[in-house]
């Protein structure tokens, strides 16, 4: 009986070295593919560190402290408008608004009003407008703001009294700010 012949043990050793010769480790692919997680985390931690520093957070105030002690005072306000039973209609058109305003109780109706339209999260965009008295109401110029959720806050000349509400524009009818904003009170 005939055996095959077996290579021999030089050869195979030969062979099989050469295959597993070991490269450096630059030229494997797993270290690289191991390391590009934690090397994305380290480049994304710096790109926040520098947002953070280079751009102002405009929900924070530098007179935090002052703004809180005018609280109690910004509340009398509001209350006053209540007393009066205030309620202004607010219509903004392309570079115009519009405000009527009415009272439930005798009122001498002020010369000028002033309008704040506040983004809840974006200060830059908020605007201020002075509205003259212009027949049965006030009118002014004013940049139609984004669509979305805003502030709006109506004030006399002298400050004595504030309307303030929460809008979502873009709106096709005149909007209610303060004084009875629901059906069942009217």
């Amino acid at each position: 009986m005939n055996r095959p012949a077996m290579p021999r043990k030089d050869a195979m050793t030969t062979a099989t070295a050469r295959e597993r010769t070991p490269q450096p480790w630059y030229r494997e692919p797993w270290p690289w593919f191991l390391m590009v997680g934690p090397f994305i985390v380290i480049v994304a931690g710096i790109v926040t560190a520098w947002i953070a520093v280079k751009t102002s957070d405009g929900l924070v105030t530098e007179d935090y402290y002052k703004q809180g002690l005018m609280v109690g005072e910004t509340l009398v306000r509001s209350r006053h408008a209540e007393e009066l039973g205030l309620r202004a209609g607010l219509r903004l058109r392309e570079g115009a608004i519009r405000v009527r305003l009415e009272s439930e109780r005798p009122f001498t109706m002020p010369a000028a009003l002033d309008v704040t339209l506040s983004h809840p999260t974006r200060a830059g965009l908020d605007q201020q407008s002075r509205l003259l008295r212009d027949g049965d109401g006030y009118a002014g110029t004013i940049n139609l703001p984004a669509s979305g959720h805003w502030l709006v806050l109506i004030e006399d000349e002298g400050k004595t009294w504030r309307l303030m509400s929460a809008l979502v524009l873009p709106a096709a009818n005149e909007l209610m700010v303060g004084g009875c904003e629901t059906a069942d009170c009217r």
